[in-house]
């Protein structure tokens, strides 16, 4: 399918409701035209390397979101938009925690070692063409004391993170070395998110106040 032309440019939608994920769009001037969560089974397959995962589920995602997305004639033509994010440690897949015990036994083991977060990028385009991204950082943690970690519990901040922690937030203290992406670690990666989008004619920067471009 040819790229859209700017006039043409369809309406976005984005397959999570996760905050971080919208202020990251806001932050390159995006706002979605809605917001279509989808719920899919986010469980790895037996055997299932975790960058397999990122593409799979952000692909499944976005492909539920743009069926319920084509009900709405207001929705159409349009961009369905999708992402899975995922931490690991060799191939082992890190759960989002959503118990102590989760979050506890996460920062214990990225405590003083390296681990990679994948982020999968899906776009569904007008007519059902579809276009991916696979966006790898590598980071390593400091070696964290007791009561780091147990500072970094009674927080709160883990909860639903995956890996347990929340670079954008206190973690980003224990964080000794980044190769990549920051934003791709908090959950989505702008600049191949902005190249993707473009691929179709949804060209962020044509949004943004003249007077700030240079």
């Amino acid at each position: 399918m040819a790229p859209t032309s700017p006039q043409t440019r369809p309406r976005l939608v984005l397959a999570s409701a996760s905050p971080r994920r919208l202020a990251l769009l806001s932050q390159i001037g995006v706002k979605p035209d809605a917001i279509l969560p989808s719920e899919i089974d986010e469980a790895p397959r037996r055997g299932e390397a975790p960058r397999a995962l990122a593409e799979r589920l952000a692909m499944e995602k976005a492909f539920a979101a743009a069926a319920m997305a084509s009900k709405p004639a207001d929705l159409s033509p349009r961009l369905t938009l999708a992402a899975d994010t995922v931490v690991c440690v060799g191939r082992r897949i890190l759960p989002k925690c959503e118990t102590l015990d989760q979050a506890a036994a996460c920062l214990n083991l990225l405590s003083g070692r390296g681990h990679r977060v994948y982020t999968g990028l899906a776009l569904i385009a007008p007519g059902g063409a579809a276009r991916r991204r696979l966006v790898e950082t590598r980071l390593r943690f400091k070696r964290l004391s007791r009561g780091e970690i147990e500072a970094y519990l009674a927080s709160g901040e883990w909860r639903g993170k995956a890996g347990g922690y929340a670079i954008q937030g206190l973690a980003g203290a224990f964080v000794e070395r980044l190769v990549g992406s920051y934003s791709n670690v908090v959950g989505l990666p702008l600049a191949e998110t902005a190249a993707l989008l473009a691929g179709f004619g949804y060209h962020v920067h044509r949004s943004w106040d003249a007077s700030l471009v240079r």
